[in-house]
């Protein structure tokens, strides 16, 4: 039985895969700072050091402790709009935190890494359908710090016995189960929800996109697939030798953020 870390796993999205990597027979140790994370999401009997990514000394002294089998790299600020705003602020916890992770998981000679990216590192890409060979073009410092994540890992495979993953992915949706619900500020579809509970019309913004009603198309996945999306990258990662390819989980477009 081997042993993940998930960073940023008491998360909405994180404590989905908390779940399905137990589902696979994996032990899991979650490590999440709390900033945005729940603990109550946290089963009992799983490990959760409240501790930031970028706390290399924590994070690899967990490592050992644990004896840790690979990481799974959630936890990071995603806020698109946030980022224009406070650029320094999402480069310290996204590349920053990438770097003191990478060099903590060198030293204690973790060997298998599933990075969860963004297709925001497309931008606003041309194409209908993208593929994972699209050009990297991002349009919002977060976007920018999921590419750079993807080059410091493919950078320091090159130089250890390092295999990873990415997974590039746009909206996600849905719960496993009600208590596990997205309740982020930032979503759509919470935002939604939230102001059909108060009685209010949801507000989305864009008219003049190339749709019958001329608001955007999103691309959408289920939160439940997502993570089983992060388990068979992880089982990959641990199969043989070398460092896998980036993988697109889900392509497409995202449209200016909408609010409630």
């Amino acid at each position: 039985m081997t042993t993940w870390m998930l960073t940023g796993g008491a998360g909405y999205i994180g404590a989905h895969v908390l779940r399905a990597l137990q589902a696979s027979g994996r032990e899991v140790v979650v490590l999440d700072d709390l900033s945005t994370g729940v603990a109550a999401k946290v089963p009992d009997g799983v490990p959760l050091l409240r501790a930031n990514v970028g706390d290399r000394m924590t994070v690899g002294a967990a490592l050992r402790d644990f004896d840790v089998t690979g990481v799974v790299h959630l936890a990071a600020k995603k806020a698109v709009g946030e980022s224009v705003e406070q650029p320094e602020f999402y480069y310290r916890e996204n590349v920053d935190g990438m770097l003191s992770l990478l060099e903590a998981m060198a030293d204690a000679g973790t060997s298998a890494l599933v990075y969860s990216s963004s297709a925001a590192v497309y931008g606003n890409p041309s194409e209908e359908f993208v593929s994972e060979n699209a050009p990297l073009i991002p349009e919002s410092p977060y976007g920018q710090t999921k590419v750079i994540g993807e080059w410091m890992t493919r950078n320091s495979a090159v130089n250890r016995d390092l295999s990873w993953t990415a997974l590039r992915y746009f909206n996600v949706a849905g719960a496993a189960s009600p208590e596990l619900g997205d309740t982020s500020v930032f979503n759509l579809i919470p935002m939604v929800f939230r102001a059909l509970a108060e009685d209010r019309r949801p507000q989305v913004f864009g008219d003049d996109y190339p749709t019958p009603d001329g608001s955007c198309i999103r691309d959408y996945i289920h939160v439940a697939d997502l993570a089983d999306a992060h388990v068979a990258a992880a089982a990959a990662c641990v199969s043989g030798p070398g460092s896998a390819r980036p993988t697109t989980s889900v392509g497409g477009r995202e449209c200016p953020s909408s609010k409630s």
